[in-house]
């Protein structure tokens, strides 16, 4: 199918969308539902991901919302493959636009989206245990662009009053409020994430709006499981779902 490499086929939102990733190398988590369900978009808006992978987040939210038009932004040719193929495979090719590119150098003008999301790697240089895969360590650590690189792609891309949007790990949280701060992107809305109530919380969830006002919004946290050993929570079924 579609000549790729050696792939799986996910269906998701009941059904509605169809995915293919690779079988090895970097595989979509969670993350992807936890920020397409963080995002809150309006008609018409221009959107753009930074660092899309196969396309997954991109596609949820095509089945979810209506907007003008989207770009993806992937540097591993690979994946970005994909994530055209994902973008066909769902008829979704005139919302959606894959593009090879670096957000160091993004191939885009400045100002120019309603709102930028991201789910970049969480690793920064010589943290966390490396792949052997070469695909999901460039996707999981900081080696081609650090998290500022992103956030500073962000602030250069988005519209003043633009909204960007980021998931990342919770550990971060202090260096990821300097450095939007530091681009003028002022955090808006701000949800740690769980694996379940009791635990540590692992994973965060961030609006900042570019030249935006000094007030913060702290939503209650999400739980992804019941308990230790339980199921997905309600809240986490209805991500799953169209």
């Amino acid at each position: 199918m579609w000549n790729l490499p050696e792939h799986t086929v996910e269906h998701l939102l009941d059904g509605a969308l169809k995915v293919l990733q690779p079988r090895e190398g970097y595989r979509f988590s969670l993350e992807v539902f936890l920020l397409a369900g963080f995002i809150s978009l309006k008609p018409r808006e221009k959107l753009l991901e930074l660092g899309a992978g196969c396309g997954v987040i991109s596609l949820i939210l095509a089945r979810k919302h209506n907007f003008k038009f989207l770009i993806g932004l992937e540097i591993q040719k690979e994946l970005l493959t994909f994530f055209v193929h994902n973008v066909k495979l769902n008829q979704l090719s005139e919302k959606i636009y894959p593009l090879c590119g670096d957000v160091k150098a993004p191939p885009l003008k400045s100002g120019s989206f309603d709102v930028v999301f991201s789910n970049p790697p969480y690793y920064s240089a010589g943290t966390g245990r490396l792949s052997p895969h070469p695909q999901e360590r460039l996707a999981r650590h900081e080696i081609l662009a650090s998290l500022t690189d992103f956030i500073s792609c962000a602030a250069y891309t988005l519209k003043n009053k633009g909204r960007f949007y980021l998931v990342h790990s919770a550990r971060r949280l202090p260096e990821i409020i300097e450095t939007c701060l530091k681009k003028r992107l002022m955090p808006k809305t701000l949800r740690l994430v769980y694996s379940y109530p009791g635990s540590e919380g692992k994973l965060v969830l961030l609006e900042a709006v570019k030249n935006g006002g000094a007030e913060l919004k702290v939503l209650p946290p999400l739980f992804v499981y019941e308990s230790r050993n339980g199921d997905y929570t309600v809240e986490m079924k209805r991500l799953f779902a169209l």
